[in-house]
């Protein structure tokens, strides 16, 4: 493995800790012995298309530091490579960094894991779902919880959290069951009525909440948590439980396993590591061993 060492670096993650955090994790890649240099590009294309060349160009690895959205840009640079991936997680969410067990919002400490890794070569393999071409490492969400996502986006106001908060109270107003068809690897199509319906490869999204809890991004399968039609108490009653995972023993909660997935509803969008995948339908394949991550 080459020594050179790709920071991949959003200077603005967690309101500018991304910027903070590239010199701590520098550094202790500097100390092991690796020559580091920094990517961060003008927007988030052409920091892809930057990630991409580094790792095209024989890079020994690309290292996240900034939250989910990061992460999930370098997977479309790594993901289906040998080039190993390092996450210094200080987004945020941080939902992948959580579901591997790794460093949040401690970037020396982060460096540090990812050095010794990639110096002892101790890299493992960790699954990723795919859809239409795209890699996630977290959750893909639909339904109660995109809806959200949805009004929070189109939002001018208020700024930071209070906007997605707002859009939940906003959500929570208007709630009624969504008709979904469910298909689990080219099985029967489910017709169902859910409150919303998560397809986990890790655990966690939006910031800690383990919504598919016992997810196992190393067994090339999903957990595919199924809220059912749920009226506002009983929502509100369950929620809060998403994150110490618990919400999984409420009856109103199913959890499948299934390595494809087809997801159809109508005037749903689909969020994957956070980011916007487009309307459903749309079909998620837990890709086994499709990237290699440098820690713990």
């Amino acid at each position: 493995m080459t020594s050179e060492i790709t920071l991949f670096v959003n200077p603005t993650a967690g309101r500018g800790r991304g910027a903070h955090a590239a010199q701590p994790a520098a550094s202790a890649l500097r100390a092991a012995g690796f020559s580091v240099r920094t990517i961060l590009g003008e927007d988030a294309a052409d920091a892809l298309t930057r990630a991409r060349a580094a790792v095209r160009g024989g890079t020994g690895a690309l290292v996240a530091v900034g939250g989910d959205g990061m992460a999930s840009l370098a997977l479309q640079a790594v993901a289906g490579t040998r080039t190993p991936l390092g996450l210094v997680a200080v987004g945020t969410g941080n939902d992948f960094a959580r579901t591997l067990g790794l460093p949040v919002r401690d970037p020396a400490a982060a460096g540090r894991i990812v050095a010794d890794a990639l110096k002892g070569d101790r890299l493992r393999d960790v699954d990723l779902g795919l859809v239409n071409g795209t890699w996630f490492g977290t959750v893909l969400a639909s339904g109660f919880d995109s809806r959200v996502n949805d009004r929070g986006n189109r939002m001018n106001w208020p700024v930071g959290r209070f906007r997605y908060d707002l859009a939940m109270l906003a959500e929570l107003a208007s709630l009624k069951p969504i008709p979904y068809r469910l298909t689990l690897d080219d099985g029967e199509v489910r017709e169902i009525e859910a409150t919303l319906v998560a397809v986990g490869n890790g655990s966690s999204y939006g910031g800690g909440m383990r919504i598919c809890a016992d997810a196992d991004p190393t067994d090339g399968l999903f957990d595919v948590t199924v809220v059912g039609d749920c009226s506002r108490s009983t929502l509100l009653t369950v929620f809060p439980r998403v994150y110490k995972g618990t919400h999984l023993s409420h009856p109103k909660v199913t959890v499948h396993r299934a390595a494809k997935v087809e997801l159809a509803a109508d005037g749903i969008t689909g969020y994957a590591d956070g980011e916007p995948l487009g309307a459903l339908p749309l079909t998620a394949r837990c890709v086994r061993g499709a990237v290699r991550v440098a820690g713990l």
